[in-house]
């Protein structure tokens, strides 16, 4: 193979989003690289703002050829978006194929023939180049579906863990709760005995939460929330959260709840509330209104974002091993993922369709696999 067909994302200063799919050359790898045929790229939320930006998915318009999708990106929208503008950038963070060809070091050669999972940032391509130290080895038996998820979502939820052990934490609260990772992170606290304070917004969701076994749910629907919110985080002694909405006053509320637990047995004036530090972390922007902080929760507090790979960067080398290993090895129980539906480029491009998969509707996750009718 000499070419490769590649999904690639490019806004103009003129204020129009293409989606397009491109012919690029496929490298000789060097000594320490593999060439892996993708099989299949999930569509991450974090993979659809470098797609489509603040485009107005509803005008999106393909092309006759089908290789380009058009859609207007308002003109005040676009100073905010300023450093890509009139950038040709490859989309997909992970995804998961067999590995074709490979350099001659001896890491490259162990590769061949196996399944492994990639974390490339354009992995919506038929084949990728990556270093064979950066791939995921999965066991045989698993397939590139299996895998597509191996990275984001897994190493999110594991990260979280290792967060609440390194800053001295002991239980956790977490929005958005009933997602594909919520769900992974349910099943890691479940194992290991660690408190999970779970927030969804529905009851279709607590469902689904109850049936994985999770304990301490609060519908932020409910009329009853905040006090269900106090009453699980007080239970648990919660005292970090990992936030995938952003916006809102859902931040406000878990502090205040937080506030609330640890301030219940205080005498005398209580001016700057408890001394135990209290840290919500925002992950996700499920939500991009502003977020509303309604400061009753004392002086002991922090807000900030949190990002998977800067996280993994301060960790040693054989800790991330460890990590990617837990993944491998537990991908289709702990780590497993169900999809929607596997589509073509073709499909991917498809309006109706992108309209679907860019809802983030829980229980619904889609993937490309980019050599469907190849």
């Amino acid at each position: 193979m000499t070419s490769s067909k590649q999904l690639f994302t490019h806004i103009s200063a003129s204020g129009t989003l293409e989606l397009s799919l491109k012919e690029v050359e496929v490298p000789t790898p060097k000594s320490h690289e593999v060439i892996v045929r993708i099989e299949a790229a999930p569509i991450n939320p974090s993979d659809m703002w470098p797609m489509f930006g603040p485009a107005n998915l509803a005008e999106a318009v393909l092309s006759a050829d089908k290789l380009t999708l058009s859609a207007p990106v308002h003109s005040s929208i676009l100073p905010r978006i300023k450093s890509r503008i009139d950038q040709m950038l490859p989309i997909g963070n992970e995804g998961a194929g067999t590995v074709i060809a490979a350099g001659d070091s001896e890491a490259a050669q162990s590769l061949m023939g196996k399944t492994v999972a990639v974390l490339t940032g354009g992995a919506y391509a038929q084949y990728c180049c990556v270093p064979a130290q950066a791939c995921i080895v999965h066991h045989e038996g698993t397939s590139a579906k299996n895998a597509a998820s191996s990275f984001v979502n897994p190493l999110t939820a594991l990260g979280m863990v290792e967060t609440m052990r390194m800053e001295g934490h002991s239980a956790l609260v977490h929005t958005a709760a009933a997602s594909s990772l919520g769900q992974m992170l349910n099943k890691i606290c479940l194992a290991q005995g660690i408190p999970l304070v779970n927030i969804v917004r529905s009851h279709q969701q607590v469902e689904i939460l109850k049936a994985i076994g999770a304990q301490y749910i609060c519908d932020s629907s409910s009329k009853t929330f905040k006090t269900d919110l106090y009453k699980a985080i007080d239970e648990t002694g919660a005292t970090l959260a990992f936030d995938a909405i952003g916006g809102g006053e859902i931040v406000s509320d878990i502090l205040n709840a937080m506030e609330q637990s640890g301030s219940k047995d205080a005498v005398g004036f209580n001016t700057y509330g408890s001394e135990t530090n209290k840290q919500v972390y925002i992950y996700g922007g499920l939500d991009f209104s502003p977020s509303t902080l309604n400061r009753a929760y004392g002086m002991t507090w922090g807000i900030g974002g949190w990002l998977l790979m800067r996280f993994l960067s301060k960790l040693q080398p054989q800790q991330v091993a460890k990590l990617q290993q837990q993944v491998a090895d537990e991908i289709k129980t702990t780590f497993a993922c169900a999809f929607t539906e596997e589509l073509s480029f073709e499909q991917a491009m498809t309006p109706a369709t992108v309209l679907q998969y860019n809802a983030k509707k829980t229980g619904e996750k889609y993937l490309i696999n980019p050599n469907k009718n190849s």
